[in-house]
Order: C-alpha cells, then sequence, then structure tokens
C-alpha cells in the first residue's frame, strides 16, 4: 500500500512514498527500512520496486527522493552532492523514527547503485541505522575519480577539475548552468565500445521500461567537486557490529564495489553474488529482483 508524504530535511520538504504492509493493524509498530535510489534515478524506479517489495514482506518501506532532485526540494537542481545525501538517509530515519507505526529500534537501509555506497556510508555514523544493504552498490566519488573500472589519471581529473572551477565562474557571472548527460540519450545512441554499465542504462532509464519524467539524464556539471572529494568506503568497518549485506550481479562491470566494501567491512558482514546478472538486471529483471528481495527478506528480518 503506497501513499505519498512530503517530510522536513533542515527546512526542504522531501517528497517520498511510503508503503505499508497490507495486514498491518492499528497501533502496531513494524520494523522499516528507508529505500535511496540510485544517481540520475528516481524514487518511482528501482527504489519505488524493492519498497513495495519489501513491504508486501511485512516491512514498512520508505522509497524517498534525493534533495535536489525529483518532487524533492532544494536548490541548484539536478545536483549530485554526497554530503546531502547523507543527510537525506538520515532525515529518512528521523521521520520513520517518530512514525506511529515504525519501530524505532528496528530501521535498516537499502540504497541503489550510488545509493548503495550512500547507505553504507551513511550507516558508519548513523548509529539508528541498525542494518544496511546494498543492490548494485557504486563508490561515486571513486568512480568519478578513477573513472568505471579504474585507470584514470591524476591530471584528467585535475583538468576535469579546472572545468568546473570555469563554470562556476560562468554562473558567478549570471551565466546559465551547465548540465551534462549521464548516458547516452537513447539505446540507438550505443556503440559497440559503450560499457555494459552505459548501454543497459540507456535501455532502462531511456526507454518505456523505467523512463520517467523526473529522471532526464543529466546531472549539475559542477556537482564534480563534491562528488570527487567523496568516498563511501573508506571507514565501512565502522558500521560493525551492525551487519553489513551487499548484493551484486556476478557479470556487472561495477561488481568490484561491493567487493571492495566487503573486503574492508568487518563482521557481520555477506556479499551475495547472483549469478549471470549484470548491474541493471538488478534494477527490475524479475529472475534477478527475487532471488535479491528474499535475501533482503531473511536478512532484515534477522537484524531488526
Amino acid at each position: 500500500m503506497k501513499t505519498s508524504i512530503r517530510f522536513n530535511n533542515n527546512g526542504l520538504k522531501m517528497a517520498d512514498h511510503p508503503y505499508l504492509p497490507v495486514d498491518i493493524q492499528p497501533g502496531e509498530k513494524r520494523a522499516a527500512i528507508a529505500v535511496s535510489h540510485q544517481f540520475g534515478g528516481v524514487k518511482e524506479q528501482t527504489a519505488g520496486l524493492y519498497a513495495q517489495k519489501l513491504s508486501e514482506r511485512g516491512f514498512i518501506a520508505l522509497a524517498f527522493g534525493a534533495s535536489h532532485q525529483g518532487e524533492s526540494e532544494g536548490e541548484s537542481r539536478l545536483l549530485e552532492d554526497p554530503a546531502a545525501r547523507l543527510e537525506d538517509i538520515s532525515s529518512a530515519v528521523s521521520y520513520l523514527s517518530t512514525h506511529e507505526q515504525v519501530d524505532p529500534q528496528r530501521i535498516g537501509a537499502l540504497g541503489i547503485c550510488a545509493s548503495g555506497g550512500y547507505v553504507v556510508k551513511a550507516a558508519q555514523t548513523e548509529r539508528r541505522i541498525r542494518a544496511v544493504a546494498a543492490i548494485s552498490a557504486v563508490d561515486i566519488g571513486l568512480f568519478f575519480r578513477e573513472g568505471l573500472g579504474g585507470g584514470g589519471s591524476t591530471e584528467a581529473l585535475k583538468q576535469l577539475l579546472e572545468q568546473v572551477g570555469r563554470e562556476r565562474t560562468l554562473e558567478a557571472q549570471g551565466g546559465a548552468p551547465r548540465y551534462d548527460p549521464i548516458l547516452p540519450h537513447t539505446p540507438a545512441d550505443v556503440s559497440a565500445s559503450t560499457p555494459s554499465l552505459y548501454a543497459e542504462g540507456a535501455d532502462y532509464y531511456r526507454t518505456a521500461r523505467a523512463q520517467h519524467p523526473n529522471s532526464p539524464n543529466r546531472y549539475l556539471f559542477r556537482s564534480i567537486d563534491r562528488i570527487t572529494a567523496y568516498s563511501s568506503f573508506d571507514h565501512v568497518e565502522r558500521i560493525a557490529p551492525h551487519p553489513l549485506l551487499l548484493i551484486a550481479g556476478s557479470r556487472a562491470d561495477t561488481r568490484y564495489f561491493s567487493q571492495l566494501a566487503y573486503d574492508r567491512a568487518q563482521q557481520p558482514k555477506e556479499l551475495l553474488l547472483l549469478e549471470g546478472a549484470s548491474h541493471i538486471d538488478l534494477y527490475d529483471r524479475e529472475q534477478y529482483v527475487a532471488p535479491s528481495v528474499a535475501k533482503l527478506d531473511a536478512f532484515f528480518h534477522t537484524h531488526l
């Protein structure tokens, strides 16, 4: 059962969809999960799908939109700011902590793609998150610093940041902000050399499969200096003794991020690799979503 609400995040109104179990009774308190969406995505896509399925398993699940994006407030628009994203997660936890049907001692967090990195980072200091899970996790800071698969040069990063500085100056002079594409604009723009992440992402985000008007395949270019200063997994060991679950596709070109987080984390921790799945397959392909949800169900029921 999905509803629509807005909660406060340091003066910003956040647009959110709480999914309530159909069998929840008045006065009953349940475990709850805050579900955060991917970079370039919105709550109506993968986050909403997983939130709905978790509610069917008996959890209260909150799929929430990032500040500066989608239906949530915040200027500049389409800003990707890791610090703001972490505060979004804490604000979602605050909302759940005060919900009349949530047990505040039984709150977990789930993130997809870049939010898989964000929830892992948030759980290092946000101790109200009692269990944290990530689907196709990405450390967006490492991704932007080194490129997909690593290997990006320090010099190339410096040149990119020089461009960011020039754009900031142009905006200060009254110029229009620069927005860059995240993915090929349509599947027809995909070439033989396009990495799987981008090719499959175009099919997911830029077709009827999951296209949404609030997910325009653009981000504010000057987000890059904030993104590249950020790291998801530097202190992942601090999550313990709260448990960590990472789920990734065996053939995902981002699989190494989940492995990195797992290797650095302390017990209790789990890494589930779904055989044959890519990064994007876990977003909505039922043959991979079903085992992911089953694992999340068992994980959260055990630890919340």
